[in-house]
């Protein structure tokens, strides 16, 4: 968009998906949060949020769908300020209500842009409806004023000229460098399906921050563990983490990757500087939905995908073997939801534990294991949608057939008394002497305690089998 890359990674919003967020946020270097225009903030916004201020990423807000009955951009705009941050401020306004809605004001241009169906392919420049001047007015003061308080020098010329003395371009860069703070936020607003979004990529162009603007990236040197910075820049020696792994039924594993520093040229050798192993370049090839395009090489910057990579898992880095560097590593949670899975048959059993594999590869909070005292393949995950999908691609992706259910559980026995005390006897009479065996047991809960097999406790065990027709004595 005009002569800039935008690399962009969608993300589920569901809480069962919360990984996808996690491994995004750590890569990016900024964020647009959308929210519903009719529920406003909502619980998993607030989570997404909280993520957002981990790692420190500048974002601007998007209300969609206020073009749908119930849809309000000054309500969800107030549940922003009562429920994130007092700092959010709409840089545009919509014109219209609800299905009548058919553009945006500009509050730093002081235009219109209109269109007069959603899939248009252009916005039409006006002047601004009479009857929301007022309006605008208002919410243009707010912005400014709370703008240019992170850029001194526009501060200043602020005081002195009052917000009709700043340029276009000094309002922008009031707005650009308030947003890269991480404490103001910009607003925006409409129909999220048609030609208003050039103007949401506008915003990302003008406000969110190129790799030049993020500070200098850290890591490790993996034997000493000395610090090491490097620059956002394509003369650095190379550096970068693979955030995600996906398996493409045309191509085989993809390891997604941003290069923080130096430049990645297809062929080449890199260093898994988190497994010690070096690993061939095969292909790089830059992601567009479902499509792939091959390129020779990527730069500081960029996020691709890489073919051929056998060995690199999801959080590992990749770098140059002459400038070794670890990153920190992307940390998830542990999947709290459980299930049983089965093959239908004998054929989906020995293609079950390989779909298991690649899917535990590809996605860090999904987990597989045997129990052991039931047999049962268990797999884990962050919630039942995450598990169903999982379920789902197993029989779209890997043709296998399978049942679930809940797991079985082991129950164990115990005692609940202070002692017990049991005899038993063995006794066989074949002819000549026979044999006779007498057994005593005493098992107590709470002295002398011992474990035994079944996973109670016994004490003063005692065993004593006699080839004699004559009985034990008690012991």
């Amino acid at each position: 968009m005009e002569g800039h890359q935008i690399n962009i990674i969608d993300t589920p919003g569901h809480i069962d998906f919360t990984a996808e967020v996690e491994r995004s946020l750590r890569v990016l270097d900024g964020a647009c949060v959308v929210f519903d225009g009719k529920m406003g903030v909502e619980s998993q916004s607030e989570t997404v949020w909280r993520q957002a201020d981990k790692y420190g990423v500048p974002r601007i807000c998007f209300i969609n769908k206020i073009n749908q009955t119930g849809g309000d951009f000054y309500k969800s705009l107030d549940s922003i300020h009562h429920r994130l941050s007092k700092r959010a401020f709409p840089v545009h306004l919509p014109i219209g209500f609800e299905q009548s809605i058919n553009g945006v004001v500009d509050l730093v241009t002081m235009k219109a842009y209109t269109y007069t169906e959603f899939h248009d392919h252009e916005l039409v420049e006006g002047e601004i409806p009479a009857d929301m001047m007022e309006q605008v007015k208002k919410y243009r003061s707010l912005l400014i004023e709370n703008a240019v308080a992170e850029d001194e020098a526009i501060l200043e010329k602020y005081f002195e000229v009052g917000e009709e003395g700043l340029s276009v371009d000094e309002i922008k860069q009031a707005i650009r460098s308030a947003v890269l703070s991480s404490k103001f936020y910009a607003v925006t607003g409409g129909d999220g399906r048609g030609v208003i979004v050039e103007k949401v990529l506008d915003m990302v162009n003008d406000y969110l921050p190129a790799p030049s603007d993020c500070s200098n990236t850290w890591g490790v040197h993996p034997k000493t563990g000395e610090e090491i910075e490097r620059k956002h820049s394509e003369t650095e020696p190379l550096s970068g983490l693979a955030f995600k792994i996906t398996t493409d039924p045309f191509v085989g594993k993809l390891a997604y990757f941003r290069v923080y520093s130096g430049t990645l040229q297809a062929g080449s050798y890199v260093l898994n500087s988190s497994t010690g192993e070096r690993e061939r370049v095969g292909r790089i090839v830059r992601m567009q939905a479902d499509k792939r395009e091959d390129v020779t090489e990527v730069v500081a910057g960029d996020i691709a995908a890489i073919v051929g990579l056998k060995g690199t898992t999801t959080g590992n880095t990749l770098c140059d073997p002459a400038h070794p560097i670890k990153l920190e590593n992307i940390t998830f949670p542990d999947p709290p939801v459980s299930i049983a899975i089965e093959p239908k048959t004998k054929a989906d059993q020995e293609k079950m534990s390989l779909a298991l594999q690649r899917l535990a590869e590809e996605d860090p909070t999904f987990r597989v294991r045997v129990d052991d005292e039931t047999g049962q393949t268990i797999i884990s995950g962050m919630g039942e949608l995450h598990l169903e999908i999982l379920v789902d691609r197993m029989k779209r992706e890997f043709s296998v057939e399978a049942n679930i259910g809940q797991p079985q559980v082991a129950y164990r026995e115990t005692i609940r008394k202070d002692a017990v005390e049991a005899q038993g006897k063995f006794v066989r009479q074949s002819g000549g002497r026979g044999q006779y065996g007498d057994v005593w047991l005493l098992a107590s809960a709470t002295t002398n305690r011992v474990p035994a097999l079944n996973g109670s406790t016994l004490s003063k065990v005692v065993w004593c089998r006699v080839n004699t027709s004559q009985p034990s004595a008690r012991v």
